[in-house]
């Protein structure tokens, strides 16, 4: 069986490429919390939004998609789901909610990850919500040509009760170590999941409820502001290229965790560089609408689309976000990046 131990984090040190980033993060977060306690209504708004976001992209993920209207209706509780579809995304909902309002009352035991699972699974009536898998499942992948094969073969159902208390162990053990960074050791607890793949359905979907809830007890809350979700999925043939890296001779304890933990911490640096530059934009009440939606784009380092822009601005409509669009090309501010719904918009060198 795969033997669970961190202690080649033990040594108090940061590897070259992570010093910058992981400094970063800490910056970030104190300036976030400084923030925070002064404008509560502004990291209010900011919550309600990125809710609707990680509920959203999480699912996208594994291929689960309603319409942003009825995402939105299905977070708020304003509308029961209607679908299966919709059922999984009431379910992330209301784990999501879960981790929200109680990790200080959650754990990283394995009776708490499967009263997630179960909380997360059974509003569309998984037989197996809040159990582990019965039957061996494997990870396929397809190439370009449709044909098929094995990428991972996770640890068999009839150990995966063993691996997964062996796992919360040694999660408990290392967290008990002082010199171990948990910036650090995080990321190489959700891979480790990952590799176990502990369900039949779900673990993409568990392994990032997991995330904001480790980050969550360990003081890094950007998720909760800025969607982590929506980071990964943005940017998810890098995650995939990333896990596949670090899972390679994952089974016989070959396996490098760095490329995960490197792609893991500029996931979560993007978070909060995105929740510093939002909460500029949102705080700026006494600004124009015309004025936060030209700051949005302009100071966007990626393409935005029209409803990334309305989702950062609920209280301005889509149509006047369209207008100022239009206005900027004109001007030569910005240019447009593809047609019709599709279309994003960057600032013009």
């Amino acid at each position: 069986m795969r033997k669970f131990d961190y202690g080649f984090l033990d040594n108090g040190l940061l590897p070259a490429n992570l010093v910058d980033i992981t400094g970063g993060i800490y910056s970030l977060r104190t300036a976030a919390g400084i923030r925070k306690a002064e404008f509560r209504t502004v990291f209010s708004e900011l919550e309600s939004v990125a809710k609707v976001q990680s509920v959203k992209s999480s699912n996208a993920i594994e291929g689960i998609i309603t319409s942003d209207k009825r995402i939105a209706e299905i977070v708020n509780h304003s509308s029961a789901p209607l679908n299966h579809d919709e059922a999984e995304i009431a379910g992330y909902r209301d784990a999501l909610n879960m981790i929200h309002t109680g990790y200080d009352h959650i754990s990283f035991r394995t009776q708490d990850i499967l009263l997630l699972h179960e909380t997360m699974m059974s509003p569309s009536g998984d037989e197996l919500a809040g159990k582990y898998k019965v039957t061996d499942n494997v990870i396929v992948e397809i190439d370009t040509e449709g044909n098929r094969r094995v990428r991972f073969r996770p640890v068999p159902a009839n150990e995966t009760e063993a691996a997964m208390e062996q796992l919360e162990l040694a999660y408990l053990d290392a967290c008990s170590n002082s010199n171990i960074n948990q910036l650090l050791l995080i990321p190489c607890v959700i891979l480790d999941f990952l590799c176990i793949h502990p369900f039949r359905d779900g673990n993409g979907r568990m392994s990032r409820l997991l995330s904001l809830l480790l980050l969550y007890k360990n003081g890094f809350d950007a998720g909760k502001y800025i969607s982590f979700e929506e980071q990964i999925n943005k940017y998810k043939d890098l995650y995939y290229d990333a896990l596949q890296r670090s899972s390679s001779g994952w089974e016989s304890n070959k396996n490098d965790y760095y490329p995960f933990i490197q792609n893991f911490l500029s996931t979560l640096y993007m978070c909060y560089k995105e929740l510093d530059k939002r909460f500029a934009v949102v705080n700026g009440n006494r600004v124009t609408k015309t004025a936060r939606i030209e700051a949005t784009v302009l100071g966007s380092l990626l393409p935005i689309s029209k409803s990334e822009i309305c989702a950062i601005h609920p209280d301005i409509s889509p149509t006047t976000v369209e207008a100022v669009l239009g206005k900027m090309i004109k001007n030569g501010q910005i240019k447009r990046i593809g047609s019709s719904k599709g279309a994003r918009y960057i600032r013009k060198e």
